[in-house]
Formats: structure tokens, sequence, C-alpha cells
């Protein structure tokens, strides 16, 4: 119902909202969702910490960039590639690197995404190297044109319900029950029988797909990427999305999304202290609202009604 409640709301400020700069906004918000999305399932349900989730943002948009730019592919051809090399690259690390636990899965997760950052400005060959790769082409269905803001409104926005109705069906399934038993203790749920390596590995694959789909249609967006895009900072904003929603909420990472899109359009005059402000927020959030926006706010009117 709450996602029925959406696709209306959605599809009315699409309708009624004729400012190009606003839609654009709008626009980043549904990326960022669905990268708050996938890295909540990793993050939220099942507890792992990820430092580098900016390579698999990247991985999407690289690789659909390359493949239109260099090779001349068809747009909606490269898709499916990014997500299944993304995915594979996602496959191939956590193997690994989830074995690691608490501060040294982060520190391992950090040192993958500064390593897919050094490639994306070395290769430059095929990435552009810092001055970034140009002339990514629009994408289109048929004969309509989704290069205009309002028609990429919509493709962005369709793919986040969708992406929502996934997380929903997934944590409100077996495997959703047997990530927040990892989440609580990972050694009591492998004693209840849960096999705790295929599921943090399926959940870091599935978190890696969503920031694909999110790179690839940033990639398509601004028909612009560069390094700069996918670096140790991105991986923090996107860290901060999921803490400022909320931990192991769905609708969080949509909440968490808007507030980060929209806080530096309020703080730009901090711009030279981007990582202070994100250090102070996630602290304040710490402290006063450990679990979130969303169950803060509720938590704080079911006590006003108390009182």
């Amino acid at each position: 119902m709450k996602i029925l409640w959406l696709a209306g709301a959605v599809a009315g400020a699409g309708l009624l909202i004729s400012n190009p700069y606003h839609l654009q906004l709008l626009t980043f918000i549904g990326i960022y969702t669905l990268l708050t999305l996938g890295l909540n399932m990793l993050m939220g349900y099942a507890g792992q910490i990820s430092l580098g989730h900016a390579a698999f943002y990247g991985l999407g948009a690289y690789s659909t960039g390359i493949l239109t730019v260099h090779f001349g592919w068809s747009p909606w051809m490269t898709l499916p590639v990014s997500v299944l090399l993304t995915a594979g690259v996602a496959y191939a690390v956590a193997l690994p690197i989830l074995k690691l636990k608490g501060y040294y899965l982060g520190m391992g997760t950090l040192g993958f995404g500064i390593i897919v950052f050094i490639l994306f400005r070395e290769w430059s060959r095929f990435t552009g190297g810092d001055s970034g790769l140009v002339g990514i082409p629009p994408l289109a269905l048929g004969p309509w044109d989704l290069s205009s803001r309002t028609s990429f409104y919509f493709l962005v926005w369709g793919t986040v319900l969708v992406g929502l109705e996934v997380c929903r069906r997934v944590v409100n399934s077996r495997v959703g029950r047997a990530l927040r038993a990892i989440h609580d203790s990972e050694h009591a749920a492998s004693a209840m029988g849960i096999d705790t390596s295929r599921v943090k590995v399926h959940v870091f694959v599935l978190s890696a797909v969503f920031a694909a789909i999110a790179g690839y249609l940033y990639a398509h967006m601004v028909q612009f990427i560069s390094p700069s895009s996918f670096d140790f900072m991105t991986s923090v904003r996107m860290v901060t999305m999921v803490v400022i929603g909320g931990m192991a909420s769905i609708w969080g990472a949509l909440l968490g999304a808007s507030v980060i899109t929209l806080l530096p359009q309020w703080l730009h005059v901090f711009m030279d202290y981007e990582m202070v402000v994100y250090g102070l927020i996630l602290m304040l959030i710490m402290i006063f609202l450990p679990q979130g926006l969303v169950r803060g706010v509720v938590d704080l009117y079911e006590r006003s009604r108390a009182r």
C-alpha cells in the first residue's frame, strides 16, 4: 500500500513540476535511493560494513559508458552487461572479504574502493582519466526519446519502485529473517543452521547490482562521468544516507537519500568543509537518533502521545 502511495506521489510530482532543475534534483534523489536501498540491505539488515560501495556504482556507469562510446553498443544492450559484470566482481570480492569482521571488513571494502577508483583514473585510454568520459548517448525507447528531464524522471522512479518492492519481498522472506539473524549474532545464526557465508555473499551481490543499475542510470542521464563521482567521499555519502534514514529501514533509504541530496542546496556555504559536515551529521544522528530519522521521529511521536 505504501508503494502505491509513493507511486501516486511520484506521478503527481512528475506531472505538476515544470522546473527542469527541480525535476533533475528529484531524479538524483531517485538514483541515490537505489544506491541506499542496496547498501541498506547489506549494512542495515545483514550488519556488514562497506566503505567502498562507490566502486560498484562506478562499475555500472563506466561499463555502459565504455561500451557505448568506444564500441558503439546500444545503451539497452549494455544494461545486462553492466549488471552481470558488477555482480561478478562483487561475487569475486565477497568470497574472501566477507570473512573479515567489524573494522577489518570496513578497511577491506575501503581498500577495494580505492583500487577501483585508481583504475578509473589511470586506465585513461578507455575511461578518459581525470578528464572524464564524454559522449555517452542518451536513452531512447523506440520513437520515444528518454533524454528529457520528465521522461528520465519517470524512468528512474519507476526503477526505484521496482527496487522497493524487491527489497520488501526479500526482507519479509526467509532470506530476510536470515539476514536479521546474522545481524544480531552470526554465531547464533550459524548454530541455527543458516549458511551465513552464502547469505552474506548473496546480499553483497544484491547490493552491488542495485549500485550498478544506479550507475547505469546516472551515466546516461548526465552523459559524462569522471572518477571523482565514484571516490571515497561518495561511499561516505552512501553510508550517511543509510544511517540518517535508518538502518534496517527500506523507507529510511528514501528519506536518507532525500536529506543528503537536498542538504548541499541548503549548506552550500560549507562546501569546503563537506567531510566535516557529514561527520558532524553522523555523530548527531548516532547520539540522538541511533535508529535513524524514520524510527526516531516515530518514537518521538509515540512519546509525545504517551505524555
